[in-house]
Protein backbone atom coordinates (compact mmCIF):
# COMPACT_ATOMS: atom_id res chain seq x y z
CA UNK A 1 0.00 0.00 0.00
CA UNK A 2 2.84 2.43 -0.67
CA UNK A 3 3.40 4.89 -3.53
CA UNK A 4 4.71 3.35 -6.73
CA UNK A 5 4.26 -0.39 -6.94
CA UNK A 6 4.08 -1.09 -10.64
CA UNK A 7 2.62 -4.59 -10.50
CA UNK A 8 1.64 -6.53 -13.61
CA UNK A 9 -0.72 -9.11 -12.24
CA UNK A 10 -3.71 -10.50 -14.09
CA UNK A 11 -6.18 -8.20 -12.34
CA UNK A 12 -4.48 -5.06 -13.56
CA UNK A 13 -4.28 -6.47 -17.07
CA UNK A 14 -7.99 -7.30 -17.00
CA UNK A 15 -8.98 -3.91 -15.59
CA UNK A 16 -7.03 -2.10 -18.25
CA UNK A 17 -8.65 -4.13 -21.00
CA UNK A 18 -12.16 -3.69 -19.61
CA UNK A 19 -12.10 -0.18 -18.20
CA UNK A 20 -9.55 1.84 -20.16
CA UNK A 21 -10.94 5.20 -21.30
CA UNK A 22 -9.08 5.72 -24.57
CA UNK A 23 -8.62 9.31 -25.69
CA UNK A 24 -9.63 10.50 -29.13
CA UNK A 25 -8.53 13.81 -30.63
CA UNK A 26 -11.24 16.37 -31.33
CA UNK A 27 -11.30 20.00 -32.36
CA UNK A 28 -10.03 22.21 -29.54
CA UNK A 29 -12.84 23.02 -27.10
CA UNK A 30 -13.07 25.82 -24.56
CA UNK A 31 -15.75 25.60 -21.88
CA UNK A 32 -16.38 28.21 -19.17
CA UNK A 33 -18.88 28.72 -16.39
CA UNK A 34 -19.91 27.57 -12.91
CA UNK A 35 -18.58 24.08 -12.22
CA UNK A 36 -19.85 21.12 -10.27
CA UNK A 37 -17.40 18.64 -8.74
CA UNK A 38 -18.22 15.02 -9.60
CA UNK A 39 -15.15 13.43 -8.00
CA UNK A 40 -11.53 14.26 -7.29
CA UNK A 41 -10.57 14.60 -10.96
CA UNK A 42 -13.87 15.21 -12.74
CA UNK A 43 -16.13 18.26 -12.99
CA UNK A 44 -19.06 19.36 -15.10
CA UNK A 45 -19.82 22.75 -16.63
CA UNK A 46 -23.36 22.80 -17.91
CA UNK A 47 -23.87 19.63 -19.92
CA UNK A 48 -20.14 19.08 -20.49
CA UNK A 49 -18.40 16.53 -18.26
CA UNK A 50 -14.68 17.26 -17.94
CA UNK A 51 -11.92 14.86 -16.86
CA UNK A 52 -8.92 16.84 -15.65
CA UNK A 53 -5.96 16.19 -17.93
CA UNK A 54 -2.86 14.45 -16.64
CA UNK A 55 -4.00 13.67 -13.10
CA UNK A 56 -5.63 10.78 -11.24
CA UNK A 57 -7.30 11.20 -7.84
CA UNK A 58 -8.28 8.57 -5.26
CA UNK A 59 -11.67 7.01 -6.00
CA UNK A 60 -14.72 7.93 -3.91
CA UNK A 61 -14.71 4.46 -2.35
CA UNK A 62 -10.99 4.50 -1.55
CA UNK A 63 -9.48 4.66 1.93
CA UNK A 64 -5.94 5.71 2.81
CA UNK A 65 -4.00 5.97 6.05
CA UNK A 66 -2.72 9.31 7.32
CA UNK A 67 0.55 10.23 9.02
CA UNK A 68 -0.66 8.72 12.32
CA UNK A 69 -1.95 5.55 10.66
CA UNK A 70 -5.61 6.56 10.99
CA UNK A 71 -7.79 5.35 8.09
CA UNK A 72 -9.83 7.93 6.20
CA UNK A 73 -11.71 8.24 2.91
CA UNK A 74 -9.11 9.87 0.69
CA UNK A 75 -11.54 9.94 -2.24
CA UNK A 76 -13.76 12.31 -0.28
CA UNK A 77 -10.73 14.35 0.75
CA UNK A 78 -9.72 14.73 -2.90
CA UNK A 79 -13.24 15.85 -3.82
CA UNK A 80 -13.23 18.40 -1.02
CA UNK A 81 -9.86 19.76 -2.14
CA UNK A 82 -11.15 20.16 -5.69
CA UNK A 83 -14.25 21.96 -4.42
CA UNK A 84 -12.06 24.37 -2.44
CA UNK A 85 -10.17 25.32 -5.60
CA UNK A 86 -13.31 26.39 -7.45
CA UNK A 87 -13.73 29.91 -6.14
CA UNK A 88 -14.66 31.59 -9.41
CA UNK A 89 -15.87 30.78 -12.91
CA UNK A 90 -13.95 27.79 -14.24
CA UNK A 91 -12.28 27.89 -17.65
CA UNK A 92 -11.32 24.62 -19.35
CA UNK A 93 -9.54 23.90 -22.61
CA UNK A 94 -8.96 20.51 -24.22
CA UNK A 95 -8.62 18.77 -27.57
CA UNK A 96 -9.52 15.16 -26.77
CA UNK A 97 -12.39 13.13 -25.36
CA UNK A 98 -12.39 9.72 -23.73
CA UNK A 99 -14.66 6.77 -24.45
CA UNK A 100 -17.26 8.20 -22.04
CA UNK A 101 -17.28 11.40 -24.15
CA UNK A 102 -15.73 13.41 -21.31
CA UNK A 103 -13.63 16.36 -22.43
CA UNK A 104 -10.00 15.90 -21.31
CA UNK A 105 -8.94 19.40 -20.32
CA UNK A 106 -6.74 21.72 -18.34
CA UNK A 107 -8.91 23.93 -16.13
CA UNK A 108 -8.35 27.07 -14.12
CA UNK A 109 -10.29 29.06 -11.55
CA UNK A 110 -9.14 32.63 -11.01
CA UNK A 111 -5.35 32.66 -11.37
CA UNK A 112 -4.92 29.01 -10.35
CA UNK A 113 -4.53 26.03 -12.68
CA UNK A 114 -6.65 23.34 -11.03
CA UNK A 115 -4.88 20.29 -12.46
CA UNK A 116 -1.45 21.42 -11.25
CA UNK A 117 -2.71 22.51 -7.83
CA UNK A 118 -4.43 19.17 -7.23
CA UNK A 119 -1.13 17.34 -7.74
CA UNK A 120 0.89 19.89 -5.75
CA UNK A 121 -1.56 19.49 -2.85
CA UNK A 122 -1.01 15.75 -2.83
CA UNK A 123 -4.68 14.92 -3.43
CA UNK A 124 -4.03 13.74 -6.98
CA UNK A 125 -1.08 12.03 -8.60
CA UNK A 126 0.39 12.43 -12.07
CA UNK A 127 -1.47 10.11 -14.46
CA UNK A 128 1.73 8.93 -16.10
CA UNK A 129 -0.04 6.48 -18.39
CA UNK A 130 -1.45 9.41 -20.33
CA UNK A 131 0.83 12.35 -19.49
CA UNK A 132 4.01 13.37 -17.68
CA UNK A 133 2.98 17.03 -17.43
CA UNK A 134 2.69 16.97 -13.63
CA UNK A 135 5.50 14.66 -12.53
CA UNK A 136 7.53 17.54 -11.09
CA UNK A 137 4.55 18.66 -9.00
CA UNK A 138 4.06 15.09 -7.81
CA UNK A 139 7.70 14.84 -6.74
CA UNK A 140 7.29 18.06 -4.74
CA UNK A 141 4.12 16.83 -3.02
CA UNK A 142 5.72 13.47 -2.22
CA UNK A 143 8.85 15.12 -0.78
CA UNK A 144 6.72 17.43 1.39
CA UNK A 145 4.41 14.55 2.45
CA UNK A 146 1.29 16.41 1.37
CA UNK A 147 -2.14 14.83 0.98
CA UNK A 148 -2.01 11.09 0.35
CA UNK A 149 1.79 11.20 0.56
CA UNK A 150 1.55 11.84 4.31
CA UNK A 151 0.76 8.17 4.91
CA UNK A 152 0.10 4.92 3.05
CA UNK A 153 -2.09 4.55 -0.04
CA UNK A 154 -2.64 2.66 -3.24
CA UNK A 155 -2.21 4.47 -6.52
CA UNK A 156 -5.71 5.08 -7.92
CA UNK A 157 -5.24 2.80 -10.94
CA UNK A 158 -3.94 0.00 -8.71
CA UNK A 159 -6.91 0.45 -6.40
CA UNK A 160 -9.31 0.21 -9.35
CA UNK A 161 -7.57 -2.90 -10.67
CA UNK A 162 -7.69 -4.56 -7.24
CA UNK A 163 -11.38 -3.80 -6.76
CA UNK A 164 -12.14 -5.01 -10.28
CA UNK A 165 -10.38 -8.28 -9.55
CA UNK A 166 -12.32 -8.77 -6.31
CA UNK A 167 -15.66 -7.99 -8.02
CA UNK A 168 -15.12 -10.46 -10.85
CA UNK A 169 -15.13 -13.30 -8.32
CA UNK A 170 -18.71 -12.59 -7.19
CA UNK A 171 -20.38 -11.24 -10.34
CA UNK A 172 -22.63 -13.61 -12.33
CA UNK A 173 -20.35 -13.06 -15.31
CA UNK A 174 -16.74 -12.58 -14.23
CA UNK A 175 -16.10 -10.23 -17.15
CA UNK A 176 -19.02 -7.95 -16.30
CA UNK A 177 -18.96 -6.82 -12.64
CA UNK A 178 -20.39 -3.30 -13.06
CA UNK A 179 -23.82 -2.96 -11.42
CA UNK A 180 -26.60 -1.19 -13.31
CA UNK A 181 -29.05 -0.12 -10.61
CA UNK A 182 -32.41 1.70 -10.90
CA UNK A 183 -33.19 3.83 -7.85
CA UNK A 184 -36.56 4.74 -6.34
CA UNK A 185 -36.80 7.78 -8.63
CA UNK A 186 -36.25 5.67 -11.72
CA UNK A 187 -32.71 6.96 -12.27
CA UNK A 188 -30.44 4.46 -13.98
CA UNK A 189 -27.11 4.49 -12.16
CA UNK A 190 -24.09 2.28 -12.69
CA UNK A 191 -21.70 1.41 -9.88
CA UNK A 192 -18.14 0.39 -10.77
CA UNK A 193 -16.36 -1.87 -8.25
CA UNK A 194 -14.44 1.11 -6.83
CA UNK A 195 -17.58 3.18 -6.13
CA UNK A 196 -18.41 3.72 -2.47
CA UNK A 197 -21.93 2.28 -2.91
CA UNK A 198 -20.86 -0.81 -4.84
CA UNK A 199 -20.90 -3.38 -2.02
CA UNK A 200 -24.38 -2.44 -0.78
CA UNK A 201 -25.98 -2.23 -4.24
CA UNK A 202 -28.10 -5.25 -5.20
CA UNK A 203 -29.16 -6.04 -8.76
CA UNK A 204 -32.63 -7.37 -9.61
CA UNK A 205 -32.73 -8.20 -13.29
CA UNK A 206 -36.51 -8.77 -13.10
CA UNK A 207 -36.87 -5.02 -12.47
CA UNK A 208 -34.78 -4.04 -15.47
CA UNK A 209 -31.50 -3.77 -13.61
CA UNK A 210 -28.46 -5.32 -15.22
CA UNK A 211 -24.73 -5.93 -15.24
CA UNK A 212 -22.20 -4.20 -17.50
CA UNK A 213 -18.72 -5.14 -18.67
CA UNK A 214 -17.37 -1.58 -19.00
CA UNK A 215 -18.32 1.91 -17.90
CA UNK A 216 -18.50 2.95 -21.54
CA UNK A 217 -21.08 0.22 -22.17
CA UNK A 218 -23.16 1.46 -19.23
CA UNK A 219 -23.03 5.07 -20.45
CA UNK A 220 -24.00 4.03 -23.99
CA UNK A 221 -27.01 2.14 -22.57
CA UNK A 222 -28.25 5.25 -20.76
CA UNK A 223 -26.92 4.66 -17.24
CA UNK A 224 -24.97 7.38 -15.43
CA UNK A 225 -22.33 7.41 -12.72
CA UNK A 226 -23.48 8.13 -9.14
CA UNK A 227 -23.86 11.77 -8.19
CA UNK A 228 -21.58 12.92 -5.38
Amino acid sequence: MTGFRYTTNWYIFTALLCCLALHKTVQAEVVSGPARVLDGDTISIGATVIRLHGIDAPENGQNCSGSTGAIFNCGSAAENMLKSLITDEVNCSGDSRDSYNRLIAVCSSGDSEINRTMVLSGWSVAYRKFSTDYTTEEDQAKSAKRGVWAGQFELPWEFRASRWGDATESAPDSECPIKGNINSKGDRIYHAPWSRSYSRTRINTANGERWFCTEAEAVAAGWRAPLR
